[in-house]
């Protein structure tokens, strides 16, 4: 399955701002970030602010931290914003709930991994059951009702329980987690109080609808 196999901390520099996509090490003095606050390149600290970006620039550059974010790259992205313009809702909204509900999300989101790339790997091992059966496939969406749980037999795998040691990172108010039991319950989706992107959804919108 195709995923960004390049040096993630580019990716925040060329955005500007931390995306957290290293879990811990982004919250320490060892993030890039710290040391290098300006765009990747032989040139990158003489190219910041040199002059005002367009309104197709920055529809781009908050797409691009979308996907970021959320480990997807453009073909299946587009998907998810196609989704999210036939969908009733406020786009915006659709489009972050339906990456909200990827299950590698989930994980993420409930302190089971520390990153978006390490829930990715752990689901791709075999490591949870969604309903009681095995589920690899990252992108898969949770419903309302969903229990997801880490195997017996991964009951003490590193990642995870580094993970929930730290606990949640950010409001999981649509979630019920059981640390003890290894377990997540999904209580319901996701509403605009539970997702916390520094991510203009608006922006991704107008950038499909030109």
């Amino acid at each position: 399955m195709a995923r960004h196999t390049g040096p993630v901390c580019r990716l925040c520099r060329k955005e500007g701002q931390k995306l957290f996509l290293k879990g811990t090490r982004c919250h320490s003095p060892k993030c890039t970030m710290e040391k290098k606050d300006y765009p990747p390149g032989h040139h990158g600290s003489q190219r910041r602010g040199r002059r005002r970006p367009t309104d197709y620039a920055l529809q781009l550059r908050e797409k691009q931290k979308l996907r970021a974010i959320y480990g997807v790259l453009e073909r299946q992205f587009a998907r998810y914003v196609k989704r999210a313009l036939s969908a009733k809702g406020v786009t915006g909204m659709e489009l972050l709930q339906v990456l909200e509900r990827r299950l590698d999300s989930v994980l993420r989101k409930s302190g089971f991994a520390h990153s978006q790339a390490q829930a990715r790997q752990i689901v791709r091992h075999r490591h949870f059951t969604v309903n009681g059966r095995i589920v690899d496939i990252p992108s898969f969406l949770v419903s309302a009702g969903d229990v997801i749980q880490l195997r017996e037999k991964s009951r003490e795998l590193q990642p995870v329980v580094a993970g929930l040691a730290s606990g949640p990172r950010d409001a999981v108010g649509w979630l019920e987690i059981d640390p003890e039991a290894r377990r997540i319950t999904i209580k319901r989706l996701p509403e605009a109080g539970d997702i916390a992107v520094d991510v203009d959804e608006q922006q991704v919108v107008e950038f499909y609808a030109r």
